[in-house]
């Protein structure tokens, strides 16, 4: 068996392949406007191999290509921010990085990643297209707010949420100089446009994962609604890869990092190593889980009482959360159907087995 590590880049490759020995037996620069070179390297090899590449930008085009080719055994997707002994090198180019991820597959050291299957990415495509495009719509918000405020002494209309038909109708008639108004009408004629969009998406999405069994239980969970309920779902592709409660909530990046010493114990930030898409799921939805349920609501404010900042006490919440979430899917119970009365239990006792 052959070991191939691939250092991929925008418009090439440079891949090194070493055998069961270590010894060097092919090393090249592939350019990507010829994917049959991929074929051809591993064709000249004469036994199968197995390769291993990075999880950077539009990994998936190069991994599905190299799924399909001839010789190739396995794909082996690595994280990137593991890889120490690349980042660590005093010398670093391509032809290092390709053979440092070769040695690591040989000596089986590689940090895999999950790969869904094509269907559940191309799911996640449309969902962080939904999730992009309500950034940029926060992104326009501002830019009105920051119009708007150039004129403090203009009146503003008592209502609680400024993007409402009321606050917009108010916006597109209020009297500006000129040059605001115009750049008032642009913004706000982007800020629909886009508004169209997400709810198309929104749509789309809501009938795409309708059938969904772990997006439809996990809409039962207060704060998750039509929109996080497929995005954990997917990023989560099947609870089953977690054992335990409190794997999945460090996946998750809820859980702090832990130095232990000398019998001390420092806790410091939350894990940097994580899935950055569930982590903004779910502090989102304890954002809302606070204010629509009563449990959540009194635990994020006693951990407030407890002196913990805001930030803190929403990501405690946020974990416990996804604690109660992966009981939910490992039993396969709605939230309101699990049988124990979560005021009672400890963070410890929901994460048992």
């Amino acid at each position: 068996m052959n070991y191939t590590g691939i250092d991929h880049h925008k418009r090439y490759s440079v891949a090194c392949t070493l055998d069961a020995q270590g010894r060097r037996l092919q090393e090249r620069r592939i350019e990507h406007n010829a994917p049959e070179a991929f074929a051809a390297y591993f064709a000249a090899l004469g036994e199968p191999s197995e390769v291993v590449i990075e999880a950077c930008w539009n990994w998936t085009t190069i991994y599905d290509l190299l799924e399909g080719t001839p010789g190739v055994t396995k794909v082996v997707l690595s994280n990137p921010g593991k890889n120490r002994i690349i980042a660590d090198a005093q010398i670093k180019n391509d032809r290092v990085d390709a053979k440092a991820l070769a040695t690591l597959l040989r000596g089986n050291f590689v940090a895999a990643v999950h790969v869904p299957n094509k269907e559940v990415r191309q799911k996640k495509t449309t969902v962080r297209q939904r999730l992009w495009l309500a950034r940029v719509r926060t992104m326009v918000r501002n830019r009105i707010h920051t119009v708007l405020d150039r004129h403090p002494r203009v009146e503003r209309p008592a209502v609680k949420d400024p993007f409402s038909n009321q606050g917009k109708a108010w916006m597109k008639r209020v009297e500006l100089p000129a040059a605001d108004r115009l750049l008032l009408d642009e913004d706000l004629e982007l800020h629909e446009l886009l508004e169209r969009h997400i709810r198309a998406l929104e749509d789309h999405i809501e009938a795409d994962h309708s059938a969904h069994t772990d997006a439809r239980r996990l809409r039962t969970l207060p704060g998750v609604g039509k929109v996080l309920g497929p995005v954990i779902a997917l990023e989560i592709d099947g609870i089953e890869r977690f054992k335990t409660a409190a794997r999945f909530c460090a996946y998750c990046g809820l859980v702090p990092t832990t130095h232990s010493s000398g019998g001390k114990t420092f806790h410091g930030r939350m894990l940097p190593f994580c899935n950055r898409w569930l982590k903004w799921a779910w502090i989102e939805a304890a954002w809302v889980a606070i204010g629509c349920s009563d449990y959540f609501g009194s635990f994020y404010r006693r951990h407030r009482a407890r002196g913990k900042g805001a930030n803190e006490a929403i990501t405690i919440t946020a974990r416990r959360m996804a604690t109660i979430a992966w009981k939910m899917l490992t039993q396969h119970r709605d939230y309101s159907t699990v049988p124990f009365d979560a005021k009672t239990l400890s963070p410890a006792a929901l994460a048992t087995d």
